[in-house]
C-alpha cells in the first residue's frame, strides 16, 4: 500500500455553537490542512497521485473557505464548524475527485489538529 500527503492552508473565521467558552465568540485561525491519498497501484511513472494535480484540486477547495466566515458558508449553516467538521467537509470534497482519499487533518494551531477518515 502506498500513501501520499500534501499540505496546504487557509485563513478563516468561525465560532462554535452550543459551546460555553471563548470559542463561542467569533475568532480566526490560520488552518494547516493535510490531505492523504492511498492506493496499491502506481501509474507507469510509478506515481500514485501526481502531487501537482492533487494540490490544484485541494487548493480549489481551500478557495471555498479562505478568508470567509465559515459559519456563513452554506454547507455549515446551523452546525458548529469545529475542526472535526471542517476536516469531514474537506474530505468529502476531495473524495469527489480522488475516491482513494484516506484522511484529512485540519490544524487550528501548531499543537492541535482534528482528522477525518472512513473505515
Amino acid at each position: 500500500m502506498f500513501e501520499v500527503k500534501i499540505e496546504t492552508s487557509f485563513s478563516a473565521a468561525h465560532h462554535l455553537l452550543n459551546y460555553k467558552g471563548n470559542c463561542e465568540n467569533q475568532h480566526g485561525h490560520n488552518w494547516k490542512v493535510e490531505v492523504y491519498v492511498k492506493g496499491e497501484t502506481l501509474d507507469k511513472s510509478n506515481i500514485l497521485v501526481d502531487f501537482k494535480v492533487l494540490k490544484k484540486e485541494v487548493n480549489a477547495i481551500m478557495d471555498l473557505l479562505d478568508h470567509k466566515d465559515i459559519n456563513e458558508i452554506e454547507q455549515f449553516q446551523n452546525i458548529s464548524p469545529s475542526s472535526e467538521i471542517i476536516a469531514k467537509f474537506i474530505y468529502g470534497e476531495v473524495k469527489k475527485v480522488f475516491p482513494n482519499v484516506s484522511k484529512v487533518s485540519v490544524w487550528e494551531t501548531q499543537n492541535s489538529c482534528a482528522s477525518y477518515f472512513e473505515e
